[in-house]
């Protein structure tokens, strides 16, 4: 489990950027992007070939944003995020959040490698300003992790 001070800090940065939004608009990379704007945050959706996704102008590659980036969450198969992580290295961003479903042995022994810190295995939703759902989950999350 993560802090909340290590979550803080990855999200407080100027920029986001954030691989796995969909065209379809039916995955949680959409919600992630979609709440995280709504939020107040400046996200970057990078997408090898849409040119905007709900309504938000994507980019092509870390290279093709228009300001630094703090950070990028990866909402993509693990398979997928290794080559992510590599790239936003590449890019210098040295923080990365594997959303669930992204993480696994050999993502995170290649952020480990390249020096990069990881989130893994938490929800971003939970912890950038919750509210609905996620809000129950991170109060819930907060209690059980003080009864332990």
């Amino acid at each position: 489990m993560i802090s909340k001070d290590t979550a803080d800090r990855f999200l407080a940065g100027p920029a986001l950027a954030l691989v796995g939004a969909s065209r379809s608009g039916h995955k949680f990379g959409n919600l992630a992007l979609k709440t995280l704007i709504a939020k107040g945050y400046r996200v970057y959706p990078l997408h090898r070939s849409a040119t905007n996704i709900d309504g938000v102008k994507c980019f092509g590659s870390f290279a093709d944003i228009p300001e630094p980036v703090s950070a990028v969450i990866v909402v993509v198969p693990s398979a997928q995020a290794v080559n992510v992580v590599r790239d936003a290295h590449a890019a210098g961003i040295h923080r990365v959040w594997l959303q669930q479903g992204s993480e696994s042995p050999a993502v995170l022994k290649v952020c480990s490698d390249l020096g990069v810190d990881v989130i893994a295995g938490e929800c971003v939703l939970m912890f950038a300003q919750p509210t609905s759902y996620h809000w129950v989950h991170a109060t819930l999350r907060k209690l059980f992790s003080r009864a332990a």
